[in-house]
């Protein structure tokens, strides 16, 4: 049998377009149609399509989707000025770019040094329970409330022990709660709501679990956000101008000794609350 022609000088009829085209430059389509390769199509993929299967079981050891609480953040160094607004209860707290909104409840953290007479504990606002609660008391006994406000937030640290729960992956875990308040009478916080979560940047996180706390167990009190420190900064495009977030000012309980500013280096500003 004689070997076959290659076509060289040949020509081929598309089977398409009935054109004629170089025999070398045809090829074949996926249903045995021969055409030019400027003709070619591919096979639509809708022809074939692929073979679907059950939707896979969840993970074993999945969990619902949740809010994280919000983290604290650093200050400035000595972010603290006694003095807002001419009061003598007033404290500017430096906090660029904080994006904080009036009403939101802050917890200052890490504060290094005194500031025009107000202690650390003080800024901090740190105490402990007098005497175990129970998960339903409505009045609330610190060891010392002098420097809380007449109402607003506190938060009770709690790490969960084997008689907390019976998943051993919990222990040793947070637990704790944030609850508010609407009076206080010396060392005595009533008219209690439990488990609740207090607002900060705008929103409230996830509400906590109201549970018993021992004896002794810390307490954090928070500030509530008076008013917003900003500034107009030039923009060079539209609007002509932006404002720029400084700081918030808060209300202190008891009166400051002198105007200063200090609080030293790595302070930091958060929520009341900032582990679930």
């Amino acid at each position: 049998m004689s070997n076959l022609s290659n076509g060289k000088y040949a020509q081929f009829i598309s089977d398409r377009s009935g054109m004629a085209f170089p025999y070398s430059e045809m090829v074949v389509e996926w249903n045995g149609a021969r055409v030019h390769v400027s003709e070619y199509e591919a096979k639509q993929p809708q022809l074939e399509p692929k073979p679907t299967v059950a939707d896979p079981q969840g993970l074993r050891y999945s969990r619902p989707a949740r809010t994280e609480f919000a983290t604290e953040d650093f200050l400035p160094e000595n972010p603290f000025t006694t003095g807002a607004g001419g009061s003598l209860l007033g404290l500017i707290i430096d906090f660029p770019n904080g994006n904080l909104q009036v009403n939101d409840f802050v917890r200052l953290r890490n504060v290094k040094e005194p500031v025009g007479g107000v202690a650390v504990s003080t800024l901090q606002m740190s105490t402990t329970l007098n005497g175990a609660i129970t998960d339903s008391a409505t009045t609330i006994n610190l060891a010392d409330g002098s420097e809380f406000p007449t109402t607003g937030f506190i938060v009770i640290e709690k790490v969960l022990t084997a008689s907390d729960t019976n998943d051993p992956l919990l222990v040793g875990t947070f637990q704790n709660e944030v609850i508010e308040y609407t009076g206080r009478s010396s060392n005595q916080l009533t008219g209690c709501t439990r488990g609740t979560s207090a607002p900060y940047r705008g929103t409230s996180p996830e509400k906590t679990i109201a549970g018993s706390h021992v004896n002794g167990a810390k307490v954090f009190g928070s500030y509530k956000v008076v008013s917003l420190n900003e500034t107009s900064v030039p923009s060079t495009g539209q609007p002509s101008t932006t404002t720029q977030f400084d700081g918030v000012d808060v209300t202190l309980t008891n009166a400051f000794s002198s105007v200063e500013t200090g609080g030293g280096f790595q302070c930091t500003i958060g929520p009341i609350n900032d582990r679930g």
